[in-house]
């Protein structure tokens, strides 16, 4: 295997990066600008020709096509945005891998957000899709082209929807990492008030961290059949507010809970939580990070900044 990852300086790129290094697999990432790793590469996924080049240069045998965005909450006022960086960029991709290299691997990274409200307790891969969010929109049409250039052009293609992934190093904007923050900011005085704004704490959702998702993206590249669509979550359901309860009871200062109507999502799915029978069946893979352990780790990556 020679590894391409796209958006490889995001939170799931470098976790990937570090995994495929361990199992000596050479890898090329690409970034938005021009950075210091002798790896990385700039591109610009809204221009096929530049991609084409790069294929043509790297002559990868899989792609891991991380690069996009995620944030659910800023797709409602980003919505031109989301469907260039996620939709138009995959587009170019599929076509300049048409165009170059058809045996080429291609990992398309959709997300639990394709199924939208769902009625099942828990949701497998052929389940409707019914997106209620910019974002959730622009990740269906990906998925939706990945079935279209493995049916139409023989393209070697594999979407993979994962569900929340959490883990040290997520950016802020993201329910764990502004928990773990705030009460971060607090515990190291940075933070004077002792008061920590909360959105929704009804919602339901299914955790996984973030290196068993780069593991589970490495084994489905290995194992998994061109044309096919696998869940990647832990098949359990856990309520916001238990996360939160986790938490603060890392904190060794007592914390006032304020909810915080500008944290709520216009559109919200109370319940998402997912069937991951389809791609443990067809490889060796299993979530083995507790939550409760990402959720330490999560909350000593913030606390570290504060500390130094």
């Amino acid at each position: 295997m020679k590894a391409l990852i796209t958006g490889i300086s995001g939170f799931v790129g470098q976790y990937l990066e570090q995994l495929l290094t361990l199992h000596s697999i050479p890898v090329i990432g690409t970034t938005r600008i021009k950075r210091k790793e002798k790896n990385w590469l700039p591109l610009d996924l809204l221009s096929e020709e530049q991609i084409v080049l790069l294929l043509k240069m790297v002559n990868p045998s899989h792609i891991f096509h991380l690069a996009g965005i995620s944030n659910v909450k800023y797709s409602w006022s980003g919505r031109k945005d989301v469907m260039e960086a996620n939709t138009i960029a995959t587009i170019n991709l599929l076509e300049a891998v048409k165009k170059v290299n058809k045996r080429i691997r291609v990992i398309t990274i959709g997300s639990s957000e394709e199924y939208g409200r769902v009625v099942k307790s828990k949701v497998s891969e052929n389940e409707p899709l019914n997106p209620i969010s910019p974002y959730g929109i622009s990740k269906a049409a990906v998925s939706m082209l990945s079935q279209l250039y493995y049916m139409a052009d023989n393209l070697n293609v594999i979407h993979v929807r994962p569900f929340n992934h959490i883990g040290p190093g997520q950016r802020l904007g993201f329910v764990t990492s502004d928990f773990a923050n705030q009460i971060a900011l607090i515990n190291t005085a940075v933070l004077q008030s002792q008061k920590i704004n909360i959105g929704n704490l009804d919602a339901i959702r299914d955790f996984t961290d973030v290196r068993d998702i780069a593991a589970a993206y490495y084994d489905i590249a290995v194992c998994g059949n061109a044309g096919e669509i696998y869940n990647v979550c832990s098949g359990k359901g856990t309520k916001i507010e238990e996360v939160l309860e986790i938490f603060l009871s890392f904190s060794k200062i007592p914390i006032e809970i304020n909810k915080d109507k500008s944290k709520l999502r216009p559109s919200e799915i109370p319940v998402m939580i997912g069937n991951n029978e389809k791609l443990i069946s067809k490889s060796n893979w299993k979530p083995k990070i507790a939550l409760e352990k990402s959720l330490h780790d999560i909350y000593q990556y913030w606390l570290s900044k504060y500390l130094l």
